[in-house]
């Protein structure tokens, strides 16, 4: 580490402390460190500095405010001292403009009043209903032998996404869409940060191009219909007052929410499959569970008849947090922990980084589902220390949708097949945007035969 400069001068006569920290390397700073080792490198910072300090990232100044009491303070917002907007926008407002999660304050409540209507338990029921038939399809044709997860799961949970969210099936149109959600997702993280053709930045450009052409050619048919797929339902909903989402919003949400609903489930499939194929037993567990519901496709009610793939999915998302930072950007001047923040910085909390914290997880590298179960419930030792979904007002919208899909899924996936790595693999993270398999996950796929179970 470099030497320890202030951010900023701290008013006179005021008892607070400015926050130290440091540039790191000229011009990239910490850029590069914190997308290929996060864990590691907000450890260091942490260990050094303590939880509030500030970093050179991506050309700005950016406090990292790390841990479970960071995460609490700022996901609950009291006073409104953080604004989503303007901490996400500079990574990926051209991506996805106005999206819910890019919302401030009392219009971000408006817009959420409006948009639970699509996440109602009637809603997710009849989502679940559309969904069962369409994963035996998507899953019948997997190859034994060896299956390349990462992909094999993103095909489908867009697939799944087109109809639940779409009513409809891309056909040809699936393998552009699915680049367009990649390129604007990566898009954020880009290093140099205007159009140069070819590189992430214009690629996500063009990604958002086809994604609002996509939907906006759809919105008048959609209006018009009486549909039950998310889209129709964000074109119909209104507020007891009459109010309802212009075209440009329910655009803007689309790609959001269609973003949010195949990328991020993508990435806790991903690590499940990981997972279970390194720990046979528990694949094997939740196989057994599967099986005693004696049917293919969920209903609603038989979700909390699979405890063992909620305490897996919920040791997933601890292990490899989807959305692994959340930047903010301070509407006023902030005071933390004797910290003075001042008005117009760029913040950060880190969920990845709090997930691996030895101060509050046991043994944080190890696959343990157990740690959930209610005899133990690690995860109550601060209501802030498992944050895969966010907090507070801003909490993900589709927590409960995305729980429910990955159950889907994966207790079809458990009924047909078991898969399995060799002793010695280690699945590489590629955590220079979301966290994926850098090698896409090469596992080794059979068919489940009765007998073996």
């Amino acid at each position: 580490m470099t030497a320890t400069t202030p951010l900023a001068q701290v008013p006179p006569g005021s008892p607070l402390n400015p926050v130290p920290g440091d540039a790191g390397w000229p011009l990239i700073g910490y850029t590069l460190a914190s997308m290929r080792d996060p864990i590691g490198t907000f450890r260091q910072r942490y260990d050094h500095y303590g939880p509030v300090s500030w970093s050179s990232l991506f050309g700005l100044r950016m406090v990292q405010m790390l841990g479970p009491d960071a995460n609490q303070f700022v996901m609950l917002n009291r006073g409104d001292l953080f604004s989503n907007h303007d901490g996400w926008d500079f990574f990926i407002g051209r991506f996805f403009h106005r999206g819910i999660m890019l919302l401030d304050f009392e219009e971000h409540r408006w817009h959420r009043r409006i948009m639970q209507q699509a996440f109602s338990r009637d809603a997710l029921q009849g989502y679940l209903q559309r969904m069962g038939p369409r994963i035996a399809e998507g899953i019948v044709y997997w190859p034994t032998g060896t299956l390349k997860v990462l992909p094999a799961l993103k095909q489908l949970t867009l697939d799944l996404a087109t109809d639940v969210f779409m009513g409809e099936k891309l056909g040809a149109q699936s393998q552009r869409i699915n680049h367009a959600f990649v390129d604007t997702v990566r898009a954020g993280t880009a290093l140099l940060r205007f159009p140069v053709p070819g590189l992430r930045w214009s690629r996500g450009l063009q990604g958002r191009r086809t994604l609002e052409t996509l939907f906006r050619e759809r919105i008048a048919a959609k209006r018009a219909s009486q549909d039950s797929d998310l889209f129709s339902a964000l074109c119909h909903a209104s507020t007891e007052e009459g109010d309802r989402f212009s075209d440009d919003d329910v655009v803007n949400h689309m790609i959001f929410l269609m973003m949010a609903a195949h990328d991020t489930t993508t990435i806790t499939l991903s690590t499940l499959f990981y997972q279970l194929a390194k720990h046979p037993h528990w694949q094997q567990r939740l196989r057994e569970e599967s099986l005693a519901l004696g049917k293919t496709c969920l209903q609603h009610e038989d979700l909390e008849r699979l405890p063992g793939i909620g305490l897996a999915m919920k040791e997933a998302l601890r292990l490899c947090a989807p959305v692994p930072s959340l930047p903010r950007r301070t509407v006023r001047d902030v005071e933390y922990q004797g910290f003075y923040i001042p008005a117009g910085t760029f913040i950060n909390v880190a969920p990845y980084f709090t997930h691996y914290m030895q101060e509050y997880w046991p043994e944080p590298e190890r696959f343990d589902p157990e740690r959930f179960s209610e005899q133990r419930r690690e995860d109550k030792v601060h209501p802030y220390a498992w944050v895969p979904f966010g907090g507070g007002a801003h909490k993900c919208i589709g927590l409960h949708f995305a729980e429910m899909q990955v159950k889907a899924i994966l207790h079809q996936v458990l009924l047909k097949y078991r898969w399995s790595v060799p002793a010695d693999y280690e699945m590489p993270v590629d955590t220079t945007s979301l966290p994926v398999p850098g090698d896409g996950l090469p596992v080794t796929l059979e068919r489940v035969k009765t007998s073996d179970v």
